[in-house]
C-alpha cells in the first residue's frame, strides 16, 4: 500500500484509519468533504506528525471529477465516505441515495479506469436488518429496514458488480456497530456518555434519554474495525466478496447504558423518549456478528471481544469524552438526528 486514498477521512472511523496508516508508514491521501470553512473534520484535531504526513484533498464524493482526481495515482482505496445517520435518512432519503450509491459508483468507476490494485468498500450490519438467525454470517439475507440501510445495500451491490463485470479488485467490509473516541453523538454510546458527563452528581441519579432499549447490538471498538480494514486490504482472499467485522458478542441497549454507568460510577434512570424511536417496522431488533470468515479469510480477530473486551473499549471511550475539550462540540442537551 505505497499510495493510499481514504474517502471520508475526516469522519469517525476514517480519521482513526488515517492515523493508523500513517503510523504504519503508508503514503496517505485523505479525501474530506469540502465546506466553506475549510474544515477537515476530525483531522483538524490530528497531531502535527499525522497532518505533516498526509495529503488532504477537499471535495464531494458525489462529484465524479473530484473523485477521479482523488483516486488518481493511488494503489489502494479505502472508501468510507457516506451519510450514516439512520434518523436523518427518514427525513432526507434522496441525499443518502446521491451520497452513498452515486458516491460509491464514482469511486469504483474511477478505480476501474485508473487501475487501482485494491478497493475496500465500507458496508454496515444494518443491511441485514433484524437477525433471522444468529450469529449473522455473510450468507444472511439482506433486509434493509431504513432508507440508510437500503442505500448501503445499493452501494455494496454496485461495488461487487464492478468486480464481477470489470474485474475491479473490490472487498466489502461490513462492520457491526463501531464505537470509540470521536464518534458522533447521534450514536447511542456517545449519547449515553455525554449525558452522563453533563450530569450533576449532587442531584441524584442521572436520567438518561434513549430510544428503544431492548434491541441488541454487536459493538466493535474502532481500533478493531481499523484492523479489519487493513487486513482486508492486505489479502486477495476476500476480493469480490463480503467480510463481517464484529466481536461475536451481543448486548442490549439497556444493558449497554448500565455498563457505561458502571464504568463512569454513576447511578442512572432510563427514560424512553418518543422522538428517539425508529418507526416500528424500521427498528432492527437484533444484531450479532458471526466473525469466523474474517478470521479464516483475512486473519482478523477483535482484541476487544466479549463483555470484558467491551468494558475495556468503553473505558477508553469514556476517557476520551472525559476531556471537556473533546466533548465541547457535542450537544448533550438536545437530540440531533
Amino acid at each position: 500500500m505505497s499510495k493510499v486514498l481514504v474517502t471520508g477521512a475526516g469522519g469517525f472511523i476514517g480519521s482513526h484509519l488515517v492515523e493508523r496508516l500513517v503510523a504504519d508508514g503508508a503514503d496517505v491521501r485523505a479525501f474530506v468533504e469540502y465546506d466553506s470553512r475549510g474544515s477537515w473534520g476530525w483531522l483538524d484535531s490530528a497531531s502535527a506528525d499525522v497532518l505533516g504526513a498526509v495529503e488532504i484533498i477537499a471535495g464531494d464524493i458525489r462529484d465524479s471529477h473530484a473523485v477521479r482526481q482523488a483516486v488518481s495515482g493511488c494503489e489502494t482505496v479505502f472508501h468510507l465516505a457516506a451519510l450514516i445517520g439512520i434518523p436523518y435518512s427518514y427525513l432526507a432519503p434522496e441525499s443518502y441515495v446521491d451520497t452513498n450509491v452515486t458516491g460509491t459508483l464514482n469511486v469504483v468507476q474511477a478505480a476501474t479506469d485508473l487501475g487501482v490494485m485494491r478497493v475496500v468498500h465500507t458496508s454496515t450490519s444494518e443491511v441485514y436488518g433484524t437477525a433471522q438467525y444468529v450469529p449473522i454470517d455473510e450468507a444472511h439475507p439482506l433486509n434493509p429496514q431504513s432508507p440508510y440501510a437500503a442505500t448501503k445495500v445499493g452501494a455494496d451491490q454496485i461495488a461487487l458488480s464492478y468486480g464481477r463485470s470489470f474485474g475491479t479488485p473490490v472487498t466489502v467490509v461490513r462492520p457491526f456497530n463501531t464505537y470509540g473516541p470521536r464518534q458522533s453523538a447521534r450514536a447511542v454510546i456517545p449519547t449515553i456518555i455525554t449525558q452522563l458527563a453533563a450530569h450533576d452528581r449532587r442531584t441524584g441519579a442521572a436520567r438518561i434519554r434513549l430510544g428503544a432499549t431492548a434491541p441488541t447490538r454487536d459493538f466493535t471498538f474502532v481500533a478493531d474495525t481499523v484492523d479489519g480494514f487493513l487486513a482486508a486490504a492486505r489479502t486477495d482472499a476476500a476480493q469480490g466478496d463480503v467480510v463481517n467485522i464484529g466481536t461475536n458478542f451481543e448486548i442490549s441497549i439497556g444493558d449497554t447504558a448500565r455498563t457505561i454507568a458502571e464504568v463512569m460510577d454513576v447511578e442512572i434512570e432510563i427514560e424512553t423518549e418518543d422522538t428517539r424511536l425508529r418507526p416500528d417496522a424500521s427498528e432492527v431488533e437484533r444484531l450479532w456478528c458471526d466473525n469466523r470468515r474474517a478470521a479464516e479469510v483475512i486473519g482478523w480477530q477483535p482484541s476487544h471481544a466479549g463483555l470484558e473486551g467491551f468494558r475495556r473499549g468503553l473505558e477508553k471511550t469514556v476517557d476520551w469524552f472525559a476531556a471537556p475539550s473533546n466533548r465541547a462540540g457535542y450537544k448533550a442537551h438536545i437530540y440531533n438526528v
